[in-house]
């Protein structure tokens, strides 16, 4: 299964402004694993990760 990313989406393709050294990234599909939702614990906190039926992805508290 490939991933297609355009360059706007790339964030390795910043300008200098934006950053000065690439930034590690990581897809939606890797964080997601086929789910439409995932938890994360940040800082001893719990984040919900969705997707919408319109593919935008929505994090809450």
């Amino acid at each position: 299964m490939g991933i297609t990313m355009t360059k706007q989406d790339d964030p390795r393709q910043q300008s200098p402004e934006q950053s000065l050294e690439p930034q590690p990234f990581i897809t939606s599909k890797a964080l997601l694993n086929e789910q439409k939702e995932v938890l994360i614990i940040h800082n001893d906190s719990v984040y919900r990760l969705q997707e919408t039926s319109s593919g935008k992805l929505i994090l809450t508290k």
